[in-house]
């Protein structure tokens, strides 16, 4: 058995997940992946030992020294352990898995950078619950899962109780994925965001009253775009689908020459697509 101890350091907000149950969801939601698996916070080992039994190459980022020394003396060959701040850590050039138990006060620096990272597919990540809901667009959407929704599919797959976690938080968490589109909804990732950002921002009463403060829009064009999505006057950005975010702002977007894509990192497997299969 590997030596575990669950008094996280306070300053890298280290709550360790025991719960069983919890962690072989999280390995059979990975499971449906290929590739090379990177671990963000790897801790003493709860998801490293039981992932690397899938004989992928594992690469396990651990922040604490103490704790990664510990860790590397316990993994088998396929998992190489990094003590590094992921916040800094250089990920792999080529299509790999990224998971973790995020610590919950880097939780949005995390997934900023990764949603801004290139060569990942898939990641599995345990996170706040509201944080998890709100990147799913559960109950509507935020700001930045708008602004990635085109490039990304979130998926929420589990609530998991603070009590699986030691020491124990104030709050639950949730366990969500995020998944790299193969053909992404959007081209123009600059203005597409600035688009959004600007809707999201704008004053208005609803949706259609902020869309036409805007500017952007001629009124019949809006007008033909709600009937096709059935938005009403009560509609608020955060109500809105990723295809329906993209459908608008191909309403807007300035006519382009058409152009080589720039293409996805492959996509082995992922959460989602097992399901599909």
């Amino acid at each position: 058995m590997p030596y575990i101890q669950h008094a996280g350091r306070h300053e890298f907000g280290q709550n360790f997940l025991v719960d069983r149950s919890v962690i072989d969801d999280f390995v059979e939601l990975v499971a449906r992946t290929d590739g090379p698996i990177v671990e963000i916070g790897a801790g003493d080992g709860a998801l490293t030992l039981p992932l690397s039994r899938q004989g992928r190459e594992l690469t396990a980022v651990e922040i604490d020294s103490k704790r990664s020394k510990r860790l590397s003396r316990q993994t088998p060959d396929n998992v190489t352990v990094v003590c590094a701040d992921v916040l800094s850590f250089r990920f792999p050039q080529y299509p790999h898995v990224v998971v973790g138990n995020i610590p919950f006060h880097v939780t949005t620096p995390i997934v900023r950078a990764l949603l801004a990272a290139d060569h990942w597919h898939t990641a599995v990540l345990l996170v706040q619950w509201e944080v998890a809901r709100r990147r799913a667009g559960v109950g509507g959407a935020t700001l930045l899962t708008a602004s990635w929704w085109p490039w990304y599919d979130f998926e929420l797959h589990s609530r998991v109780p603070a009590r699986a976690f030691r020491p124990v938080p104030s709050v639950d968490g949730g366990l969500f994925s995020m998944v790299r589109r193969g053909t992404p909804l959007v081209d123009d990732r600059r203005g597409y965001q600035e688009f959004v950002r600007l809707v999201f921002t704008g004053k208005g009463h609803g949706l259609p009253e902020i869309l036409q403060r805007t500017g952007r829009i001629a009124r019949k064009d809006q007008q033909d775009w709600q009937r096709a999505n059935r938005v009403g006057p009560q509609h608020l950005p955060k109500d809105l689908t990723a295809h329906q975010w993209a459908s608008l702002w191909h309403l807007v977007a300035p006519a382009r020459p058409a152009g080589p894509r720039r293409p996805a990192p492959r996509r082995p497997g992922s959460p989602a697509s097992a399901r599909r299969r």
